[in-house]
């Protein structure tokens, strides 16, 4: 990687600690109980590994066909894969043999997909499994309308190869971050008291981050603010 790529992400990756830290102070918080997950999607793998180096052992992706060969071409078994993206059912077996959690868990047939892809996988531990949530309970997009939230998790918790973590969601178009990651804090509320293991809370990205902080985010999904905006792979 050449110099001035490194120093660049490292750049970035400044500001975005001091941009959690202070939120952390504006919320009351520490910032350790915020965990930087960098969205690594359309990036080649020696960014990844570059983040590794500076301490980001958190690491997103969207898309199975180029998580997997990132993954294995990285190689850094310190690094934790989080599945950020909507999940085909017939990319579980792939996922789960790179991911340590997925965040998108929207259905309960891709509780039970997720489920049996994991358990043949023989994994050492549980795979960590988010309920994503439709904040605007719109069901053409992704996430489990409200009403089935509470299905989803308990879906997730009655299986052996699944460990419930919590809940995820991206704010609405056309919403508020104050409105949609309050909603979001109400609920998984409701999940933490029902499973009080479930306690992350996957919300916010670049332009949000903040607020998502002050609501009690836990793990807050980082792409551009850290990579910048340079000219992606195809």
């Amino acid at each position: 990687m050449d110099d001035a790529r490194t120093e660049e992400i490292g750049r970035n990756l400044a500001r975005v600690r001091e941009r959690i830290a202070a939120a952390c102070r504006a919320a009351g918080r520490e910032p350790d109980e915020v965990t930087l997950v960098a969205i690594t999607k359309t990036y080649p793998a020696e960014d990844v590994a570059e983040l590794a180096a500076l301490g980001v052992h958190d690491v997103g992706e969207n898309r199975d066909q180029e998580a997997a060969p990132k993954a294995a071409a990285v190689g850094d078994k310190d690094l934790r894969w989080h599945f950020v993206g909507q999940l085909q059912r017939n990319k579980c077996r792939s996922v789960v043999r790179y991911a340590s959690a997925v965040h998108s868990v929207d259905s309960l047939r891709l509780v039970d997909a997720l489920a049996a892809a994991a358990e043949r996988a023989e994994r050492t531990e549980p795979l960590g499994a988010l309920v994503q949530v439709s904040l605007d309970d719109d069901e053409h997009r992704g996430g489990a309308v409200t009403g089935m939230v509470e299905q989803v998790a308990e879906a997730i918790a009655a299986s052996p190869a699944l460990r419930l973590r919590g809940v995820m969601a991206v704010a609405p178009l056309g919403w508020e971050p104050d409105e949609a990651f309050a909603r979001l804090a109400a609920i998984a509320a409701r999940i933490r008291q029902r499973f009080p293991g479930a306690d992350w809370i996957s919300a916010g990205m670049s332009n949000d981050l903040e607020t998502a902080i002050l609501y009690g985010s836990t793990h807050v999904r980082v792409g551009s603010a850290l990579l910048g905006n340079r000219t992606p792979l195809g």
